[in-house]
C-alpha cells in the first residue's frame, strides 16, 4: 500500500473527502516525525512505538575499491510492533 491507496482508504471508511483524509494522513506523518526529531517516542498502545535509536561511528569499506571509509554516527528511526499488530498479522 502507498501513501495514495493510505488516503482512499481512510477517506472510505471514516467518510471524508480525500482532501480532507489527505490533509489528517499528512498531519499524523508530520506530527510523528516531528515528535521523533524532538527526541520523543510515539506510543500507539497496541499497534506500536516509534522511537530513535543512535547508531555509532563505525569504519566500512567502499564495495568497489575495497577502500576504508568511516561511517559517521548518525539517528536512526525505529518502529516495535505492539502485541495487537502482531496478533492480526499472525491471524
Amino acid at each position: 500500500m502507498n501513501k495514495n491507496e493510505l488516503i482512499n482508504e481512510v477517506a472510505g471508511s471514516v467518510n471524508l473527502s480525500k482532501v480532507d483524509a489527505a490533509q489528517a494522513v499528512d498531519g499524523v506523518f508530520n506530527t510523528i516525525m516531528n515528535t521523533l526529531a524532538g527526541g520523543e517516542e510515539v506510543r500507539f498502545v497496541g499497534f506500536g512505538t516509534f522511537s530513535v535509536a543512535q547508531r555509532q561511528a563505525s569504519e566500512g569499506r567502499n564495495p568497489r575499491t575495497g577502500e576504508k571509509i568511516q561511517i559517521p554516527a548518525s539517528k536512526q528511526p525505529k518502529f516495535k510492533a505492539g502485541k495487537a499488530l502482531k496478533d492480526a498479522v499472525n491471524k
